[in-house]
């Protein structure tokens, strides 16, 4: 086990004074050190992978040092276009190091989402000519920063589920929105109709909503849970929405994974889909992976949802308010964004899914064949 005081001062005393990526569970403790320790302006919790990897890129050139990249296993593939079409020694030639949290590591048990890209995790390393070490002790980490400046090359640090002590973040997100998200979601599947579709984002966000059928004995054939895939529910609720116009299709949206691919909004607006509503659950962190904050409170939400093109858009904080906007739904032609900020408070004994991705693929497809 590597004490992460001691992984951040390795990196720091081997050159590396940026520090930029998408929070990960398994990099949980490392994230968090690094959001109480470094400098405001050297910490950038950036909207996808891709975009982290452009930052790095910018801060060599301006600055000839490398920074760190940190993701998990899946956000590998938001950055493997600027890896080996920017990065990449036969194109700029720029050093950087990827801290990589590896979910699904084979023979390690991990959610469904995750095995897939657990197996492949080092072949597509390997298949990237990106070289790498499976993190074990800190003076792995400068022969990784070395290797970067010699080639000038990206390099990658992969870390196992238990390889960082544990850190307690200190610098605590919290915000005065008296509602947490799960009454909220409360609310909003209190209003839907019998026929009615969802598409819930990654996270806990589908943990709960998956609880609060199973407390109503409703069943969770209307609900598609994206347990993956970050960042892509409202895309996959345009597709059915567009096919089912006869249904209402509500992506139950999270701030992280708005913020992750926010050009979703304009292909929806571009679609003009009458039965689409974009309901953004903001609680201006990426709670599922330790609480880091991100820029939803600093984003305006409505306004880009505006400027792409959604035909209404809402913000609600309180329970009265949010009702109220919930049934005004009934009249409304989408896309319609409603922005429902909540508090940071999530149960501590929030399970999770008790049926497998394909089992709820298929009732989800029956249900929608009703």
């Amino acid at each position: 086990m590597i004490e992460v005081k001691n992984a951040y001062e390795a990196l720091v005393n081997n050159g590396i004074d940026l520090f930029t990526g998408v929070p990960d569970s398994l990099l949980k403790n490392f994230c968090a050190y690094v959001t109480d320790t470094a400098p405001r302006n050297k910490h950038i919790i950036a909207a996808n992978e891709g975009n982290a990897v452009g930052i790095a890129a910018g801060h060599y050139l301006a600055t000839g040092k490398p920074a760190l990249v940190y993701m998990q296993n899946s956000g590998l593939g938001n950055a493997v276009n600027p890896l080996l079409s920017l990065a990449d020694e036969k194109v700029y030639s720029i050093p950087m190091v990827l801290m990589i949290g590896w979910r699904g590591e084979p023979g390690v048990h991990d959610e469904p989402q995750h095995l897939k890209q657990g197996e492949v995790t080092l072949a597509l390393l390997d298949a990237m000519q990106i070289p790498y070490v499976i993190l074990e002790e800190k003076a792995q980490i400068g022969v990784m920063v070395s290797l970067a400046l010699r080639r000038k090359i990206p390099t990658a640090l992969v870390v196992r589920k238990g390889t960082f002590g544990k850190y307690q973040l200190r610098s605590i997100y919290l915000n005065d929105y008296p509602l947490c998200r799960e009454e909220a979601l409360k609310l909003v599947v209190d209003h839907l109709h019998q026929d009615d579709v969802i598409v819930s984002t990654t996270g806990k966000l589908s943990r709960e909503l998956f609880e609060y059928r199973e407390a109503l004995h409703q069943g969770h054939g209307h609900d598609f849970l994206t347990v993956g895939s970050m960042g892509h529910s409202s895309s996959i609720a345009l597709g059915i929405a567009l096919e089912r116009p006869d249904r209402r299709v509500f992506c139950l949206d999270g701030d992280g994974a708005f913020i992750m691919h926010t050009g979703a909004l304009g292909i929806v607006a571009s679609m003009r889909p009458k039965n689409f509503f974009h309901i953004l659950f903001n609680n201006g962190a990426h709670e599922s992976v330790g609480g880091q904050p991100t820029i939803g409170f600093a984003l305006d939400a409505k306004g880009i949802a505006k400027a792409s093109g959604y035909q209404q858009v809402m913000t609600a904080s309180m329970a009265k308010e949010m009702v109220t906007a919930l049934q005004s739904l009934e009249d409304a032609e989408g896309p319609v964004l409603l922005e429902l900020r909540v508090g940071i408070n999530s149960r501590d004994d929030l399970g999770r899914p008790t049926t497998i991705p394909i089992e709820n693929k298929d009732s989800f497809m029956s249900f929608l064949k009703e």
